[in-house]
């Protein structure tokens, strides 16, 4: 591990810290130290990062915008990858819009707004990155990730930059096949369509003012817990069981979307955690449907 950060650091791949919290860089602004946390100054230093980490067999896991992850009380072991300012960034090139991978969802869907696009309005209040949306195939409103990305740039684990077309990803609901091939999505092109600017931004806007009415969105939270499951909504499963308002230590079912949960305060990882198995045993023993969790769950237990 020590020869891995003098390496990094040497190299000047960017900001090299050693036993950080990474609460701060979550939405439920909870999670144990990092051995090491990487933020890369641009793609070159990202693929020399990955390059030493590999070859010191030191693990590692990326962290995007911080939300729709949960990492653990006792933090992670290895090397997390925090793409920097040199992956921010979006462009327009008549209906391709190019966007690095650490780039907001929600601020490139009211940008394609002003552009007149459309396409990515049910993008407009996922805060996740653009890398994480590529990754798990993000969605929302009745679309997703899939059905506007032409291609993507992805940084495989061994330092090498492949394009990977819509295809090559095999996406599913909430599934691409990064999930299961590491890599790092830097860059990604969506083909949008051209509309009216006034409808696409209407659209946006009351879209904003439903989640404002419906989500916690003001307080500590990662967005939606669990995966609808075929045919339900997990919302509708977790309110219609009475679970809304339930708690376990400073973790709480928001009282306003059950399927979000909120840290009130003091909430550990752990609280986080048991809170969600006991909603799953709960719509389980009651309707015999099994809630898949969309949060990623990261970090030594």
């Amino acid at each position: 591990m020590n020869q891995a950060i003098s390496e990094l650091k040497a190299a000047y791949v960017g900001d090299v810290l050693t036993k950080v919290p990474l609460a701060p860089y979550t939405y439920w602004k909870i999670g144990g130290p990092a051995d090491i946390l990487v933020i890369p100054s641009g793609k070159e230093q990202l693929a020399e990062t990955l390059r030493i980490l590999r070859r010191n067999q030191v693990p590692w896991i990326v962290l995007g915008r911080g939300s729709n992850v949960l990492v653990t009380d006792k933090g992670v072991r290895g090397a997390v990858i925090k793409l920097g300012p040199g992956l921010e960034y979006a462009r327009f090139e008549d209906r391709l819009v190019y966007a690095g991978g650490c780039y907001s969802l929600i601020k490139l869907s009211a940008l394609a707004a002003k552009n007149g696009l459309t396409g990515l309005e049910f993008a407009g209040g996922i805060p996740g990155s653009v890398g994480g949306a590529v990754y798990m195939n993000a969605g929302a409103h009745g679309s997703d990730v899939s059905r506007i990305l032409q291609q993507a740039e992805v940084l495989l684990e061994n330092g090498e930059l492949v394009t990977m077309r819509n295809e090559d990803l095999q996406y599913a609901y909430r599934h691409s096949i990064l999930q299961r091939q590491p890599g790092i999505v830097t860059e990604a092109v969506f083909r949008l369509e051209y509309g009216d600017r006034e409808e696409i931004e209407t659209t946006l806007r009351n879209l904003k003012e439903h989640r404002l009415r419906t989500q916690p969105l003001q307080l500590a939270c990662a967005g939606s817990v669990f995966r609808n499951p075929p045919g339900h909504y997990a919302a509708k499963l977790i309110e219609d069981a009475g679970l809304k308002g339930l708690r376990v230590g400073g973790a709480e079912v928001s009282p306003l979307h059950a399927n979000f949960i909120i840290n009130t305060g003091q909430a550990t990882a752990s609280d986080v955690i048991a809170l969600m198995e006991q909603v799953r045993e709960t719509v389980y023993d009651r309707y015999g449907i099994s809630l898949v969790p969309e949060v990623l769950v990261v970090g030594e237990r």
